[in-house]
């Protein structure tokens, strides 16, 4: 295909896209819905300890929060032995299991946000590197799991994010078409999940991007927290009528 052809195919993917209405939102968990980040900190301090590995401080490991647990490891250790990431996974889920449930404070513009998403007929889904199990426990204990049409956890995959496989698994569940949802999340890599999914994107700004960051990227961006979402899908879905 000439540069030219696969120009004008991507013009015209954009423009289905940008045409069709909106029926799924998809979203990240971790500093998207929900905060477990002193629980992700003490598992991962927990499991670098137990691989005699420097320590790395909260925002070090706050900043890679997200990204597969042997991806972390690399970042945070500069280590590539596999055996030892291995071996990292393996002691950070065992802490995980102790406190990470416990631990994790829903955001509280969620518990709206989900009803009004579902009240105006929109499908929910989660796609997430954490587990599913922990990701359904921390929904039940929350009283939010059937507000949740489909979960997509870190077991369910092959391939994690950057990787579109979690995103195109849940629309795949939820028998939409990419180009009808849009994946929210608060890392590089969950835009460049979407962009690969073919899904509309909105960033969050509870991690580690700043809402100029976004806009300089060229994304749409909650301003202060997830709650906001809901104004951005219906400017969004406005968008897409008016065209």
């Amino acid at each position: 295909m000439t540069d030219s052809a696969a120009s004008q195919q991507d013009t015209t993917t954009t423009q289905r896209m940008t045409t069709q209405p909106i029926q799924a939102i998809i979203f990240d968990f971790d500093l998207t819905l929900a905060d477990s980040s002193e629980a992700i900190v003490e598992c991962t301090q927990y499991a670098l300890t137990h691989l005699d590995c420097p320590s790395a401080t909260p925002a070090q490991i706050r900043s890679v929060i997200g990204l597969p647990l042997q991806v972390m490891f690399r970042t945070l250790s500069a280590d590539t032995d596999p055996a030892r990431a291995s071996a990292f996974v393996q002691h950070f889920v065992r802490r995980a299991d102790d406190i990470m449930v416990q631990s994790t404070r829903i955001y509280p513009e969620v518990p709206g946000l989900l009803a009004e998403l579902r009240n105006e007929g929109l499908a929910v889904a989660i796609v997430s590197t954490k587990f599913r199990h922990r990701i359904d426990a921390i929904l039940t204990l929350a009283g939010l799991r059937s507000q949740v049409d489909v979960l997509v956890g870190g077991e369910d995959v092959q391939q994690h994010k950057p990787d579109p496989e979690g995103i195109t698994r849940a629309l795949g569940q939820l028998g939409i078409p990419a180009e009808q949802a849009i994946y929210v999340g608060d890392h590089a890599v969950d835009a460049q999940a979407a962009a690969r999914a073919g899904t509309g994107f909105i960033g969050m700004v509870s991690g580690t991007t700043s809402f100029e960051a976004w806009t300089q990227a060229g994304k749409a961006a909650v301003k202060c927290h997830v709650g906001e979402v809901a104004d951005l899908v219906r400017a969004m879905q406005g968008a897409r009528i008016q065209r």
